[in-house]
């Protein structure tokens, strides 16, 4: 039985069972060495609490599926969600006196809230700023149309509700509240569902799959996505419809890469989601990105997380990223890559691209747990000639008081 192996057994069984994935492969994504991890199978190592639970994720199973004891609770990086935003979503507020907005002013500001958190370097500072207003704005206005009687103020209202809904998931899945993202990820779908909106109910589910997948529920955003591609069948057929479509598929094939199922996340993207993207053309329906570089952004994505460096980065030689207008999926794209080269210990690549992304998107950079570890592996191992570049860099993102020497284990 497996519960009656040592720790470095049943590392070792669940990486066979779970995608057969080398040991070069998982070490490489946990931070480690081949050696080291293959001194852990063997029992002649015994890995941190850290290296743990990143084996554990990277193989696809519970912390305690590898402990005879439960672990204690991670502790996550600390809440950075506006409190004023926390704070209305959770009833915390008293609702907002005043007027209610016109459905079409409301209309303009969530989609000027929607242009700037994917164009903005400066995202999350101008986030905190509009969301709590817009917000508030919001809620009161669907408030005043929900009893009214005009029933076009009322869909208007609650179709910029959904969109806002929308946003707001990205932002508070971004900012370390997946809670949160869950709950506005069911009230965009509320909405929508409310407006009779065929293609925001879908935008809503493909928001509701993220939140799942940002749980680590494959599974769960897999069922979610298939619903609703299979719901938009049965609505009337136009472009729109087809992107959203794409949209959905994606999130069925990183459910599948989440699932370690690499056959079939790469056969699905392929086959389901790059045909209509293609048909549809570079886009962003109801702001999902949705378009041939998309596809080909998540085919890198795939590729990094099977430990495949060199096939990703074959297909990043492909992607030209200024087809893209939002900046986390280019800034997804320069993360992907540089973990690719980090694989690979290629460090004046992860350099690089670690620069471009700072110069892209700092606040990104700031509060990106995958990037900060490999910055913090990099300052562990980079040769003489990069460690001014690399110390600089550290320092800037403060990370001496975060990660300490885990990343070089050995």
């Amino acid at each position: 039985m497996v519960s009656d192996l040592p720790v470095g057994a049943r590392i070792r069984y669940w990486r066979r069972r779970n995608g057969g994935r080398s040991q070069a492969a998982i070490a490489g994504l946990c931070g480690i060495t081949e050696d080291y991890l293959s001194k852990i199978e063997r029992g002649q190592k015994a890995p941190s609490l850290d290296v743990l639970v990143a084996l554990a994720r990277e193989i696809g199973v519970p912390v305690t599926a590898l402990l005879d004891h439960p672990t204690p609770a991670d502790e996550s990086a600390p809440h950075q969600t506006a409190p004023d935003v926390a704070r209305i979503l959770m009833g915390y507020s008293p609702p907002g006196h005043g007027a209610p907005v016109e459905p079409a002013v409301l209309r303009e500001r969530v989609e000027a809230a929607w242009r700037t958190w994917q164009t903005s370097p400066t995202r999350y500072t101008d986030a905190a700023t509009i969301l709590p207003t817009l917000l508030a704005d919001t809620e009161r206005t669907v408030r005043a149309h929900r009893t009214g009687p005009d029933a076009g103020a009322r869909r208007d209202a609650l179709r910029a509700a959904a969109d806002l809904y929308g946003l707001l998931r990205s932002y508070c899945r971004r900012t370390q509240r997946l809670d949160l993202s869950l709950l506005v990820a069911d009230r965009a779908l509320r909405a929508a569902e409310d407006a009779d909106d065929p293609l925001r109910i879908a935008a809503a589910q493909w928001n509701l799959g993220h939140v799942l997948l940002g749980q680590r529920e494959p599974e769960g955003a897999e069922q979610v996505a298939t619903q609703a591609a299979e719901q938009l069948q049965n609505a009337p057929a136009d472009a729109d419809g087809e992107a959203l479509a794409g949209a959905l598929h994606l999130v069925i094939s990183t459910a599948a890469a989440q699932r370690r199922d690499w056959w079939r996340a790469r056969a699905h993207l392929e086959q389901q989601a790059l045909p209509r993207a293609e048909a549809a053309g570079e886009g962003n329906i109801h702001w999902t990105v949705f378009g041939p570089t998309n596809v080909h952004l998540h085919a890198l994505g795939i590729e990094m997380l099977a430990g495949e460096a060199a096939e990703g980065l074959r297909h990043a030689d492909d992607i030209d990223i200024s087809q893209v207008s939002s900046i986390e999926r280019q800034f997804t794209f320069l993360l992907d890559v540089a973990r690719c080269y980090d694989l690979r210990r290629e460090d004046a690549a992860v350099l690089v691209h670690l620069l471009d992304i700072e110069q892209l998107a700092p606040e990104d950079l700031t509060r990106s747990l995958p990037a900060r570890q490999i910055v913090d592996r990099l300052r562990h191992r980079v040769r003489p000639t990069y460690r001014r570049q690399v110390e600089a860099l550290v320092e800037r993102l403060g990370i001496d008081s975060e990660f300490g020497p885990a990343g070089h284990p050995d």
